[in-house]
C-alpha cells in the first residue's frame, strides 16, 4: 500500500499543481469581473488553508512509527520539497529581501549560511542520524551518550531553539493574516495558529510531510512571478541573468537622490513608529573595514553552524527510506532552496527599482508627498501601519530617508507596489502562508515529539502505550502553539531578529555534542552534559547581556545579540572536550560506544536502534 502511494505522488501532485493554477486563473477573471481586493485576499487563503487542512485530515495515523517519522517511506525527491518548505519559513519568503532591500548586501550573509549549513548537515550529520534509527534530535543525543540527564538537556535546547523560532513564523502568519482577512494582527496570530494547528495535529510526521511538498509548490510560485512579471515588464525576460546591471542602476539613483541617516531625536519628533526602516544604506556598497568584513562572516558562521544544529531540519532526513536517500535528499533539498534564494535579492533589486527610478510610472520618491499619498496601496499599508512618510525638510517632496516601511512586508506590498493585479498580491500573501506555517508545523512538532518522546515517554512514564503518547504529543502541540501566538502577538523583535536568535540558541547548545557525538568516540556523558548546559547558558547570558529587549549593552568585538552564537558555540567545545578528557575511561561501556559508532559510519545495514 505505501509503496504504491508512492509511486502516485508525481500524479497527485500534478494534477494538485494543476488546480492551484486553474483556481489563479479563475480569481484573475474574478478581478477583471469586480470582485475586491479583501474578497481576493480571503480566497487565497482560504482555499490553500483548507487544502492543506484536507491532507492533514487525509494522513491522520495512530502509529508511532507514522507519527513521528512518517513511515520512513518518503522519497527524496519530495523530501527535499518538504525539507525545503520546512526552511523556507517567513524569515525566507517574507523578511530576508526586506532585509535586502533595506540594509544591503550586508544581508546577504543571510543567504551565504543558510545556504552553507546544509553542506554541514549532508557531511557530518544527516546520514548518520539516519543510519542511528532515532525518532528526535534528543533521542540520538539520550542513546549517544547514555542517561537521562544528557537527553533531558538536548530537549532544553531544542524546546528553546524551536519555540523561538516557531514565535517568528506564528508572528509572520499574523502579518500575512491581518493584510489578507483584514484583521487587526493580535488576532491574526491566532488564525496561523489554527491554522498550523489543522496541518499536523492527527497525523504527526506524515501529515506536515504531505503538506509541506503543497505548500512549497505555492511559495514557489508565489515568490517567482512576480518577479518574472516585474522583469518582463522592464524588458527583462530573465531577471536574475541582469542582476548586476540593475544593482547598478539603483546604486546611480541612491547617488542621485542621496542617502542620508536620521538622527533618532528625528524620528522622534516625527512621530516614526517603532520597527520601520528607510532606505539610508547604498544597495551594493560592501562596507570597508576589518569590522565590517568580521560582521558579514560571524553572521554568516552564526547561520551556517545554526541550521545543521536545528532539530525540525534534522529530523527530516529521519523519514527517508535509507541512508543513501538521506544524503540524496539533502541535495535535492539544497536545488528547492536555491530557486527561493536565487531570486530574494532580484526580488528586492526590482521592488526598490519600482519605487525610485523616476522613469517608471510606478516610482514615489522625488514626487510630491500629497500625491503619493494619495496612491490606494500607499493609502491601506498606512492604516495597517506598516508604512509611515515624514517630511523632515518641510518641502513637500518625498525624500528617500522620507519613506519609511517595515521590512517584514516588502514581499507582500511589491506586486502592489509594482502595479501588477491585485491576484498575484493574493498569490503572494498565500505563499508567505504557506512559507511560514510549513516551518511552523516542523518546529510545533518537533517540540511536541521531544516532550511527548524524550521527556514524557523515555523518562517520566516509560510503560506508557502507544495511546497515550500520541495525546500527550497532540495536547502539547495546542500548549506549544498557543504559547508561541501568545508570545509573537507581542512582537519582541523583528521576523528576522527573531529567527536569528533561534540559530544562535541551536548552535550554541546542540552543534558540537551532535557532531563530536558521531565523530569522536571519546565524548563523554559528562563532557556532553557540560558543553550543552555551559554553551547555552554563556550565549544566553550574552544575549541578554546586549539584546536590544534586554540590557543593550555594547557587543564585544562586533558581536551583536544576532551572533551570540559565536560566544555559546565555543564554550560548549572546550567545556566538552575538557571534561570528556577528563572523564572517559577505556571501559567495556566505552568499547560498546566505539563499536555502535563504526556501525553508524558504515552507509548500509541495519539501523543501531532498529527503528527502520
Amino acid at each position: 500500500m505505501k509503496g504504491k502511494f508512492t509511486d502516485n505522488l508525481p500524479k497527485i501532485y500534478g494534477l494538485y499543481t494543476g488546480g492551484f493554477a486553474v483556481f489563479i486563473i479563475l480569481m484573475a477573471i474574478a478581478e477583471q469581473a469586480g470582485m475586491s481586493a479583501k474578497t481576493i485576499g480571503i480566497m487565497f487563503v482560504s482555499f490553500t488553508v483548507v487544502i492543506y487542512a484536507v491532507i492533514g485530515w487525509l494522513s491522520r495515523t495512530v502509529e508511532v512509527d507514522a507519527y513521528y517519522v512518517a513511515g520512513r517511506q518518503v522519497p527524496t525527491v519530495f523530501n527535499g520539497m518538504a525539507t525545503a518548505a520546512d526552511w523556507m519559513s517567513g524569515a525566507s519568503f517574507v523578511a530576508m529581501a526586506g532585509g535586502i532591500y533595506f540594509g544591503g548586501y550586508t544581508y546577504m550573509a543571510f543567504l551565504v549560511g543558510w545556504t552553507g549549513g546544509y553542506i554541514l548537515v549532508s557531511s557530518l550529520l544527516a546520514p548518520y542520524l539516519r543510519k542511528f534509527g532515532c525518532y528526535t534530535v534528543p533521542d540520538f543525543i539520550g542513546t549517544r551518550y547514555g542517561g537521562s540527564l544528557a537527553r533531558f538537556c538536548a530537549v532544553i535546547v531544542l524546546v528553546l531553539a524551536s519555540f523561538t523560532y516557531v514565535t517568528a513564523q506564528i508572528n509572520a502568519t499574523g502579518t500575512i493574516a491581518s493584510r489578507a482577512l483584514g484583521v487587526p494582527f493580535e488576532l491574526g496570530v491566532w488564525v496561523g495558529l489554527i491554522s498550523i494547528l489543522m496541518c499536523s495535529m492527527l497525523g504527526g510526521m506524515r501529515a506536515v510531510t504531505w503538506t509541506q511538498v503543497a505548500q512549497y509548490i505555492v511559495l514557489i510560485v508565489a515568490y517567482l512571478l512576480p518577479v518574472f512579471w516585474m522583469g518582463a515588464k522592464l524588458g527583462i525576460p530573465f531577471p536574475h541573468l541582469m542582476l548586476g546591471d540593475e544593482v547598478s542602476r539603483i546604486g546611480e539613483l541612491e547617488a542621485q537622490f542621496g542617502l542620508v541617516k536620521n538622527a533618532a531625536a528625528d524620528l522622534k519628533a516625527a512621530g516614526v513608529p517603532g520597527g520601520l526602516s528607510s532606505i539610508s544604506v547604498a544597495h551594493s556598497a560592501v562596507p570597508d573595514g576589518a569590522m565590517a568584513a568580521w560582521k558579514f562572516i560571524s553572521l554568516t558562521i552564526c547561520m551556517m553552524v545554526g541550521t545543521a544544529s536545528l532539530p525540525h531540519i534534522l529530523m527530516r532526513y529521519f523519514t527517508t527510506p535509507s541512508v543513501k536517500s538521506a544524503r540524496k535528499s539533502v541535495a535535492w533539498s539544497l536545488f528547492f532552496i536555491f530557486l527561493l534564494y536565487s531570486t530574494a535579492p532580484m526580488l528586492a533589486t526590482l521592488s526598490k527599482l519600482q519605487l525610485i527610478d523616476p522613469n517608471l510610472a510606478t516610482s514615489i520618491i522625488g514626487k510630491s508627498i500629497a500625491d503619493v499619498q494619495a496612491i490606494q496601496w500607499v493609502q491601506d499599508w498606512t492604516a495597517a501601519k506598516q508604512v509611515f512618510i515624514a517630511d523632515f525638510n518641510g518641502d513637500g517632496i518625498l525624500q528617500l530617508n522620507e519613506w519609511f516601511m517595515r521590512t517584514d512586508v516588502v514581499v507582500l506590498a511589491t506586486p502592489e507596489i509594482a502595479g501588477l493585479p491585485y491576484v498575484i498580491s493574493g498569490l503572494v500573501a498565500a505563499g508567505g502562508m504557506a512559507a511560514a506555517m510549513s516551518t511552523a508545523d516542523g518546529l510545533v512538532l518537533a517540540i511536541a515529539n521531544a516532550l511527548s518522546h524524550d521527556l514524557y515517554y523515555k523518562i517520566i512514564d516509560p510503560k506508557a502505550d502507544v495511546q497515550k503518547r500520541l495525546i500527550v504529543a497532540r495536547a502539547l502541540l495546542i500548549v506549544i502553539g498557543a504559547a508561541g501566538a501568545f508570545v509573537a502577538s507581542l512582537r519582541l523583535t523583528s521576523i528576522l531578529g527573531a529567527v536569528a536568535w533561534a540559530f544562535d540558541f541551536a548552535m550554541s547548545g546542540l552543534f558540537f555534542p551532535l557532531v563530536l557525538g558521531v565523530w569522536w568516540k571519546k565524548a563523554t556523558r559528562q563532557g556532553a552534559i557540560a558543553g550543552m548546559i555551559g554553551g547555552l547558558g554563556a550565549g544566553t547570558a550574552y544575549l541578554i547581556y546586549v539584546g536590544p529587549a534586554f540590557m543593550a549593552m555594547t557587543p564585544w568585538l562586533g558581536i551583536d545579540h544576532l551572533r551570540f552564537g559565536i560566544i555559546g558555540a565555543p564554550v560548549c567545545f572546550i567545556l566538552m572536550v575538557v571534561v570528556s578528557m577528563m572523564t572517559y575511561e577505556d571501559n567495556a561501556e566505552a568499547k560498546a560506544v566505539s563499536a555502535m559508532l563504526d556501525e553508524t559510519r558504515i552507509p548500509v545495514g541495519k539501523t543501531i536502534l532498529g527503528n527502520k
